[in-house]
């Protein structure tokens, strides 16, 4: 294993652990990087890479895990409501986060093979940045003036189910899950602070379950010769996804969704201008 890869590795989990809860597609940047700088398939077979795209993932899952612990405790009922919860008799339940997950597991289960074979391409990602801004500038642009929902627990079936629709836009590699998501929670009227919370608490499950599912198929590709590689992707994702969720949440309800729409908009302009 040379120092090459183990960099590649590296700055692969960075580019998925700081874009994978911003709403700027973690897989769009991934395959930008990948295409146009990194080239990790001239370095591994294309199931190698791809399996290495699941490892980082789980980095970024092991760091949503980390920073919203006693909220899944909350929901499987191992830990108990917060004073706000029994004051209010507002709780987020795990029947609405599997409401929500349900319109986008079940079209990628459909379209799963058709989405890895013909939208897996800077030029879809390209198409899918631009189309994913649009949407979130339309969201901050004619969200309701003031919030219905300012925090997590505030959350409707109606709402969850309608944001579980947003969610299924980002089968678009580049359209972003938390894009999507985000900028349908605060289309329906959600804070954009509790609209990233359902986001990431979303994110877990259906994370997990693709990437167990990839992770058992392509179980072959592992091997003593890749695994510093994976290690490397894995750790670097983890470390930094950490630091941005964090960081992210803190600034969400300041700077709003217009930023991350425009820099979504130079980007593919950038990338459109010098490498297609």
């Amino acid at each position: 294993m040379h120092l090459w890869e183990i960099f590649v590795g590296i700055i692969q989990g960075l580019v998925e652990g700081l874009t994978e809860f911003a709403p700027v597609s973690s897989t769009g940047h991934m395959i930008l990087v990948d295409d146009y700088l990194l080239k990790t398939k001239e370095l591994f077979s294309k199931d190698v890479a791809n399996t290495f795209k699941v490892v980082v993932q789980l980095g970024s899952i092991l760091a949503v895990l980390i920073v919203f612990k006693d909220r899944f405790l909350n929901l499987l009922g191992l830990k108990k409501e917060t004073a706000v919860q029994e004051e209010t008799g507002n709780r987020l339940k795990l029947t609405q986060v599997i409401v929500g997950l349900l319109p986008a597991v079940v079209l990628g289960f459909i379209f799963e093979d058709y989405i890895d074979e013909y939208l897996f391409s800077a030029n879809t990602v390209l198409i899918g940045l631009v189309l994913g801004a649009v949407l979130m500038l339309i969201a901050d642009w004619f969200r309701p003036s003031r919030p219905k929902a300012q925090t997590v627990d505030q959350i409707t079936y109606k709402q969850a189910l309608t944001i579980g629709l947003f969610q299924c836009f980002s089968l678009w590699p580049g359209f972003s899950r938390s894009g999507s998501t985000i900028s349908g929670g605060v289309l329906l009227g959600l804070s954009h602070r509790a609209a990233s919370d359902f986001t990431f608490i979303m994110a877990l499950p259906i994370m997990l379950g693709a990437s167990g599912l990839t992770l058992i198929k392509n179980w072959q590709f592992f091997s003593l010769d890749v695994l510093p590689f994976f290690i490397a992707g894995f750790v670097s994702a983890f470390v930094f996804a950490l630091l941005s969720i964090r960081f992210f949440l803190k600034l969400i309800n300041r700077i709003k969704l217009v930023p991350f729409a425009i820099y979504r908009i130079v980007l593919a302009l950038i990338l459109y201008l010098f490498f297609v």
